[in-house]
């Protein structure tokens, strides 16, 4: 099975105790990585088109939209429908222009230069082909817009990792299994976390893509890292 379709399957079938396994395997620590990255985001007064990619269950959409100015407009995709239609539900207790849809980040449908932000929180490292995903998301950049990455990572001090790596395969996919009854998603969870590369090769994949000024900030001992770039 082509990894787009796993992908939504899986996440499709952990929808309804995603946004909890999040807070509780982060020690809530994901809500104020959140903030930090929607800092990043809206950094002007401006009204701005963003898209967010791989926008789950909107939590990331609704925080930007919290805080971007009158007048911004967010859209939101991702490949799993059951995931889009819990952040459907949450946009509409809110009073925010945000739009959901089924989409692709490696195909996406929107025309160049048609957003002033592109934000992707936990999910890039979904991608299957990562090179692509990035460049549609450079393509749909407008000129001088900029990209902010928000992604799980593993710290890479020894000593640290050997911790992480005990928490991240023998408890996390526990609680996983406990909120969803689907052990194996979150056994592959941390897998993918330990195959997306680090700075020291992400950075130059970014600028390989055309992307310049870009920045790399990490949050508990390398846990999640946070990249931005501009167009």
């Amino acid at each position: 099975m082509p990894k787009k379709e796993t992908i939504r399957n899986l996440f499709d079938d952990i929808a309804s105790g995603y946004d909890r396994f999040n807070h509780i395997s982060s020690f809530q620590a994901d809500k104020r990585w959140r903030r930090k990255a929607v800092n990043s985001i809206v950094d002007t007064d401006a009204p701005l088109a963003i898209l967010d990619v791989a926008t789950g269950t909107a939590d990331f959409a609704i925080d930007i939209a919290s805080r971007a100015a009158k007048g911004s407009r967010i859209t939101g995709i991702d490949l799993s429908q059951k995931m889009l239609d819990i952040g459907k539900e949450k946009v509409l207790k809110t009073y925010f222009d945000i739009k959901l849809k089924q989409g692709d980040a490696e195909n996406l449908e929107f025309q160049d230069c048609s957003f002033d932000r592109v934000s992707v929180a936990f999910g890039v490292r979904n991608f299957e082909n990562l090179e692509k995903g990035l460049s549609e998301m450079m393509r749909v950049l407008k000129p001088g817009g900029k990209l902010v990455i928000l992604e799980l990572s593993y710290p890479e001090k020894r000593f640290i990792r050997r911790f992480y790596e005990l928490y991240a395969f023998r408890i996390l996919p526990i609680i996983g299994k406990r909120l969803t009854g689907n052990e194996q998603a979150f056994r592959y969870l941390p897998e993918s976390t330990l195959k997306f590369p680090l700075p020291a090769l992400f950075i130059p994949m970014l600028k390989q893509t055309g992307f310049s000024t870009v920045t790399h900030r990490q949050f508990m001992f390398g846990t999640c890292r946070m990249y931005t770039a501009t167009k």
